[in-house]
């Protein structure tokens, strides 16, 4: 079960279909009061049973406290998170949240690039509006399978600064192909790049402009869906608790989160896919196999932290900070 803090109660007070397996909600306190302030970005975590925790970002102007708006992809192969919300969960229906978090925040820059790939467009499409309510420089490339598929794209294209959209559809030619060799090439060196999408889309992004040198503090990204969970080559090994010396076995099948769980040791954790970061745990001695896809380049080389929730170990023992 997930630990991660949960602090109030919203009511969904509209359900619509937004695009083909996508619906958005739009949630209020039910009682009239404000809600936590948010900033471009940001998500919330959405309990949707005694189980399962997920994160979704928050859509509109993060001015507006009077109600959050988050969409839902049905996923293919959902684990009960997507499909519950797309199935249970209508309009009267109360649903419990954690105040807003960001990990994913806008940083000054002279120009900016978004890029959004199917459902990424949730927390890019926050942080456009935000931008062009500003009167940055900005501009939005937006890609999906299908137009059917695009959510939110009659919103960009009726926005003040549809100009500054650009949309690829594969199931139509004349839309065009993204090339985001080309805008790397002709990007100013002072861009900050932002991707959001699938593990596939995000890589092309940010290998493209890391092949034009970009500096590694101007490339964000958030991923919607962690590592592959498991692995043949999988070996046990050992966890230590610091605090009381206590040791461990992690089996092939089994997360450190998990064994830990067992064992009475609670730590938070929100995801269970090395995507929010809500699990990360200090390293003490010995040396993580990363899997998550929260950590940077750096902070992996650095082995001073891990997410037990999805990481194991090279080395035979781990000493844990707990």
């Amino acid at each position: 079960m997930s630990n991660t803090t949960l602090s109030m109660f919203v009511q969904v007070i509209e359900r619509r279909v937004e695009a083909e397996d996508v619906i958005a909600l739009t949630l209020a306190d039910p009682h009239g009061r404000p809600l936590p302030a948010f900033s471009a970005g940001a998500h919330i975590d959405v309990r949707v049973s005694d189980q399962i925790t997920r994160q979704y970002s928050l859509i509109g102007q993060p001015d507006t406290r009077d109600r959050y708006h988050i969409a839902i992809l049905r996923e293919p192969a959902s684990r009960g998170g997507s499909a519950a919300l797309h199935d249970t969960f209508n309009e009267g229906d109360l649903l419990q949240i954690s105040a807003p978090r960001n990990h994913f925040a806008l940083e000054p820059a002279p120009h900016t690039l978004l890029f959004a790939g199917g459902i990424g467009i949730t927390p890019i499409l926050c942080m456009f509006e935000r931008l062009t309510q500003t009167h940055a420089d900005v501009e939005l490339h937006y890609a999906a399978r299908t137009r059917t598929r695009m959510a939110f794209a009659e919103r960009l294209e009726a926005s003040d600064s549809a100009e500054q959209v650009h949309l690829y559809y594969d199931d139509t030619p004349d839309a065009g192909r993204l090339d985001v060799t080309a805008l790397a090439a002709a990007a100013p060196r002072d861009t900050h790049v932002y991707v959001c999408g699938p593990a596939g889309f995000i890589d092309h992004v940010l290998s493209t402009f890391k092949a034009h040198d970009w500096p590694q503090d101007q490339l964000h990204c958030e991923h919607f869906s962690g590592a592959a969970q498991g692995d043949e080559d999988d070996t046990s090994f050992e966890i230590k608790i610091a605090s009381s010396g206590a040791t461990f076995t992690v089996p092939e099948d089994k997360s450190v989160y998990q064994v830990l769980t067992e064992n009475g040791i609670e730590i938070m954790v929100s995801c269970e896919q090395g995507v929010c970061g809500t699990c990360l745990t200090r390293i003490l001695e010995g040396e993580p196999d990363h899997r998550d896809l929260y950590l940077e380049e750096h902070e992996h080389a650095a082995n001073d932290q891990f997410t037990p929730c999805c990481s194991r170990a090279k080395s035979r023992l781990l000493v844990l900070d707990l």
